[in-house]
């Protein structure tokens, strides 16, 4: 059973030319196949042994799947275009697909009405919002961030409009004292 689970593999760092991706693994079919017999495509990957990071199988558009590195990703782990890397992939079996800041996680537990509107969005959204929590390395920002958010689903019933919330980040970096939680 534990093979089904974690699928270990030797990948190269290629980079695609055209479109919103760039540096890329590509993950061998039965791999693949392996790992979303459920329909699921969210992971854990390790790449020659570093940290593990959440990941999802991307498709190339052409019946192939790949794991997408961020420039930030390359340089945090000293990867190279052309490398030939050590993969370990295993099932994402966390609620959202990535890991929650604890301060987002608080939040959404002090407020229920929040909460409800935030589990209501798509997958997606729920990770693109968890991700513009934790990006930032200061508590402090992460925590401007969530309340932002929050106070962005309430005011609105749940709808998300990226525009509008990026609006008001950028109003609650210019002036954090008047934020209202």
């Amino acid at each position: 059973m534990l093979d089904i689970l974690m699928k270990k593999y030797i990948g190269k760092i290629e980079k695609f030319d055209t479109g919103l991706w760039s540096y890329h693994i590509l993950v061998p079919e039965s791999v693949y196949k392996a790992l979303t017999l459920d329909g699921k495509k969210r992971i854990i990957c390790t790449l020659n042994d570093h940290d593990d990071f959440h990941a999802g199988f991307m498709p190339d558009g052409n019946g192939r799947w790949f794991i997408k590195l961020s420039k930030d990703k390359m340089k945090e782990f000293g990867l190279a275009l052309g490398q030939e890397v050590s993969v370990k992939v295993s099932k994402d079996t966390s609620s959202y697909g990535m890991a929650i800041p604890e301060v987002f996680s608080e939040l959404l537990y002090q407020d229920p009405e929040a909460a409800a509107y935030f589990e209501k969005l798509s997958d997606g959204k729920k990770r693109s919002l968890i991700y513009i929590v934790d990006k930032p390395k200061s508590s402090e920002i992460k925590l401007r961030k969530a309340i932002v958010i929050l106070n962005h689903l309430r005011l609105n019933s749940g709808k998300l409009d990226f525009r509008i919330l990026n609006q008001a980040i950028k109003e609650s970096n210019q002036n954090p004292d008047s934020l209202v939680w």
